[in-house]
This record gives C-alpha cells, sequence and structure tokens, in this order.
C-alpha cells in the first residue's frame, strides 16, 4: 500500500476523476504533469490497461506530491491486491463486490464502486463506500442525480460515463459530489499527436467547469 494517503484537500480543488485506459505508459510520463498544472488533482488507471501496476508505481514515484493516483475497473480481490500492492490511494469499481468494498473500508482506502438503481447505490453507501461511482451517468443524465439526492441526500455521488464538457456543469448542479472522465478528457488525437500544448488547453477547459 501506498505510503501517501489520499487527499480530500487535492480532491476538493477539483473534484474530477481523470480515467486513463489503454494509453501507453510513455504517454501516461508525459501525460502527468500536463495534467497537474492544468489544475487537476485525480487520477485513476484502470486495471485493464496493459502495464497499469507499474503505470500506479511509476505515477507515484513522479507525480506522488500533487496528484491522487488510484487504481479504476477493480472488479476482484485480486486486482484489488495488485492495486493496493502497486501504491494505489484510492479504488474505483464498475460493479458491487463486497468483499473489494469491505477490504477497502477496513484498509482505510476510499472506495468507490459503480452502482446504477436506487437500491444497488443505497447498498454500496451503506457497505461503506467512499463515493458511489454512477454508472453509466449518461443513460439518465443529470436529472437522474437530482432525483437520487431528493430522498438520500447523504449520499456522495460520482457520475461517470459519458460525462464531459457540455454536461459537467449540469451534473454539479444537480448535486453530483465529483465526476468521473475518460476518452472525453484524454483526447486520443492529441495524444497520438503529441500535441501537448493542445492536451492541456483542453484539460484546462474541464478545470474552468468545475468552477462554476
Amino acid at each position: 500500500m501506498s505510503e501517501r494517503t489520499f487527499s480530500w484537500e487535492l480532491f476538493n480543488k477539483a473534484p474530477l476523476v481523470g480515467i486513463i485506459r489503454n494509453i501507453s505508459p510513455d504517454d501516461v510520463r508525459k501525460i502527468l504533469p500536463i495534467y497537474r498544472q492544468a489544475g487537476l488533482t485525480t487520477i485513476e488507471i484502470t486495471m485493464n490497461t496493459p502495464g497499469a501496476a507499474e503505470m500506479i508505481r511509476l505515477a507515484l514515484e513522479t507525480e506522488g506530491e500533487g496528484l491522487n493516483i488510484g487504481a479504476g475497473t477493480v472488479c476482484t480481490k485480486d486486482d484489488l491486491e495488485i492495486a493496493l500492492e502497486a501504491g494505489a490511494q484510492f479504488i474505483v469499481t464498475p460493479i458491487i463486490n463486497k468483499k473489494v468494498i469491505k477490504s477497502c473500508v477496513k484498509k482505510k482506502v476510499p472506495i468507490f464502486p459503480g452502482a446504477f438503481t436506487p437500491t444497488e447505490i443505497y447498498n454500496a453507501w451503506t457497505l461503506g463506500a467512499t463515493m458511489v461511482k454512477i454508472y453509466p451517468a449518461t443513460s439518465l443524465g443529470p436529472e437522474y442525480i437530482k432525483d437520487l439526492k431528493a430522498p438520500m441526500n447523504q449520499l456522495k455521488l460520482l457520475p461517470t460515463g459519458g460525462v464531459g464538457l457540455e454536461n459537467m456543469a449540469a451534473f454539479l448542479k444537480a448535486g453530483a459530489n465529483g465526476l468521473g472522465v475518460g476518452g472525453q478528457l484524454f483526447d486520443k488525437k492529441l495524444i497520438q499527436d503529441q500535441d501537448w500544448d493542445g492536451l492541456k488547453a483542453h484539460f484546462l477547459q474541464f478545470k474552468s467547469k468545475l468552477a462554476l
């Protein structure tokens, strides 16, 4: 496990979890400082990305001071052990796995499990979820967050899946406590073209939407 723990102070400065999936280690090495310089603070490396554990280790070594580094797509206890061994400071799952959630709670590692229906979401919360990832969020949109929060305002929710520049503000206004953003944030063309200035400008657009 990482000696550094998840920083809520960092997360609250920019309540967005950037999801890195299937990006090469070399590109990730170049992207992380740009991400931090743009004022974004929390990043998740999915465990189904080749070399994910090594990437988490590298990210913590090089950018651990200014970023929260977590592991995503953690579906099993085995995934969890590999992620924590690599130093992941928080865990994100696409589904509810009681063993994974309870293990994180016991180890005091923030856990954001994925859920969709009100019952799933509430169950994840009662198991000890730090925040519940609402996935896929765009199927029902920002109004769904508002509807969930009306009777269950104690829930902390992280809509993920289809969240982008055009709907970020609406999700936050509806009561989202943070946002999970993958492909729309890590623009494949900008990365492919190694357009790091363009990528930084792109990241800054996302950062500006968080201030609304």
